[in-house]
């Protein structure tokens, strides 16, 4: 007997969070058995748990952007592999953004279908950025890339797994086309381990609530739709726009609109992004599925930040963009680094909807993924490294904080690489880390400080490839506050020191060179004037502002 009529909220609400902590203990099976720097320390992966038709019911807190790539994998399995020919012990894999649903080819996902006596009842899936998948450069995400098929393997969605052992040939295909395969295989069988954790938990679920699963997940969808429509209707009825730029695309150097039109209605939302760039030369584009996941961080985020993350979200609200806009390429427009217009996304979203909710916007935040990426030969080990990581910077002052300093913000929530983790893996040695004074926006509330991260090599021939954004367009501020500062790389040499473009591959160094990354600062919310005089003197003492800034933004004297 069903039990449909006992799904009240109490009972989804536990099933919900039960869900999640399944996702959650398979992001830690990901984390503690990855081979790579990227996964083990920084945490660049998800998990989820998706319903037998392929919607997503519960994904961990990690990272936002990890939405998209696994937004629709289900349903491309689907597409090749009908229910009727999938068995327990199965797992596929995929990361292409046009066929696999991925939105960049370094992300790639493991998914696995959970079976109870030979009935499908769920998917378990994880994503896994890995430092190198093949293309023109070592890391793969190329900034002067002009097609996907400069940046590295593309896998179509195919079976990895059968009857829980992973496919020798499959797996061979992959890593031949990687730099570092001792690292892929490992990150590779981590992948595979953590999701039969996920699915033994799952069949645990399923044990002790039999058939009435499949109602609480659906349950648990309707739950969210009908949550987050209530919290739309308290947003005023209106038509909302803001338009922001991108730098460049890495190879043509000009501003790249980036605009939309926010229609609230009731408990619905239409987000109109028909007035964007068409896609672009340079590897910034983003497949539909990036966009998709990038609103429906935005809506969680300035709506119900408590909601639970599954594709009820979807309901609520339409897409607008034609074919072929920056956010919504074809193939085969590259996407390396479609994060960068990710984060810009966010920012028109936020600065729209400034004044229908101004309580729940912050002023523009660092919004880019910088990005630096070493690799050579290690005199240590004469083998091949690809070090990868993506600094944080400021976070968006508030109606009532200031912004924080030094975070990864919006779309990604990586950690950052321990120095002592960085310096034993790699031949580097970090000889600066330190918060950027003065690169947070004057305000009541000040915006957060960007980081500044020298590394130097301790070999020669290495090459340097860098990806990032708001070197050129600071973040803004809000309600009077100012912008914060771009941020930039720099090559610095014994004699000289050069600044590099924000989008630059293959720059060469040698022993005892310099690579300075300095990540962008963040907004200002209200007028400096109304920053009480205290705080200004603490941002002092802490060295997060100069003496001249102090006398410039808010008439205090500090010598």
């Amino acid at each position: 007997m069903s039990k449909k009529n006992n799904a009240d909220p109490v009972t989804i609400e536990i099933i919900g969070n039960l869900l999640l902590s399944v996702a959650e203990e398979m992001g830690a099976a990901l984390i503690r058995s990855a081979y790579s720097s990227n996964i083990k320390e920084r945490k660049d992966c998800s998990t989820a748990i998706f319903d037998a038709g392929g919607n997503m019911v519960a994904q961990a807190e990690h990272i936002p952007m990890h939405l998209g790539s696994m937004l629709t994998i289900i349903e491309e399995i689907y597409k090749k592999y009908p229910r009727n020919e999938l068995e327990a012990g199965d797992m596929f894999i995929a990361n292409d953004p046009y066929t696999g649903g991925g939105t960049h080819l370094p992300d790639i996902t493991v998914a696995a279908p959970v079976f109870s006596k030979n009935k499908l009842i769920a998917w378990v899936a994880n994503i896994a950025h890995h430092s190198d998948v093949g293309g023109k450069v070592p890391g793969s995400t190329s900034g002067d890339a002009v097609s996907i098929f400069q940046e590295g393997i593309r896998i179509l969605p195919v079976r990895f797994c059968k009857k829980g052992k992973i496919i020798k040939e499959i797996r061979d295909m992959i890593l031949i086309n990687c730099r570092t395969p001792e690292e892929r295989t490992g990150d590779l069988q981590a992948q595979v381990a953590a999701n039969k954790v996920g699915v033994s938990r799952i069949l645990d679920v399923y044990k002790k609530y039999g058939e009435d699963f499949k109602i609480y997940t659906k349950e648990l969808l309707d739950y969210t739709e009908k949550r987050l429509k209530t919290a739309i209707n308290k947003v005023p009825d209106g038509i909302y726009s803001f338009k922001d730029y991108m730098d460049n695309d890495g190879i043509n150097y000009e501003p790249i609109p980036i605009e939309v039109e926010i229609t609230v209605k009731q408990d619905h939302i239409t987000f109109d992004f028909s007035k964007s760039s068409q896609q672009v030369d340079g590897p910034i584009n983003v497949t539909m599925n990036g966009l998709l996941a990038t609103v429906f961080y935005s809506l969680k985020a300035l709506i119900d930040p408590d909601i639970p993350s599954n594709s009820g979200i979807y309901r609520v609200f339409d897409v607008i963009v034609p074919d072929g806009l920056i956010i919504n390429s074809v193939s085969p427009a590259p996407v390396g680094e479609r994060i960068d217009t990710c984060m810009r996304v966010v920012d028109v979203i936020l600065g729209a909807m400034a004044d229908a909710i101004p309580q729940r916007v912050i002023a523009a935040c660092n919004s880019a993924c910088t990005t630096a990426t070493f690799s050579g030969i290690d005199p240590r080990t004469n083998e091949f490294f690809v070090y990868l990581e993506t600094i944080g910077g400021g976070l968006g002052a508030s109606s009532s904080l200031d912004g924080m300093n030094g975070v990864q913000v919006h779309l990604t929530n990586t950690s950052n690489l321990p120095i002592e983790a960085l310096e034993i893996e790699y031949p580097l040695m970090v000889e600066k880390y330190s918060l950027r004074k003065d690169s947070g926006g004057a305000g009541e509330y000040r915006g957060g400080l960007g980081i500044r991260r020298d590394i130097k090599t301790l070999a020669d021939n290495i090459t340097f490839s860098a990806l990032a954004d708001r070197q050129e367009i600071a973040p803004w501020g809000l309600k009077g506050g100012h912008s914060g500062k771009s941020g930039a790389y720099y090559h610095i040499y014994a004699d000289k020191k050069v600044k590099l473009g924000s989008k630059t591959s293959d720059e060469k160094l040698n022993k005892g060179d310099v690579i300075s990354v300095q990540t962008p600062g963040s907004g200002g919310y209200g007028d400096p004037k109304d920053r009480k005089k205290e705080k200004v003197i603490k941002d002092y003492i802490e060295d997060k502002i100069s003496p001249e800034n102090a006398k410039k933004y808010y008439n205090l004297e500090l010598n």
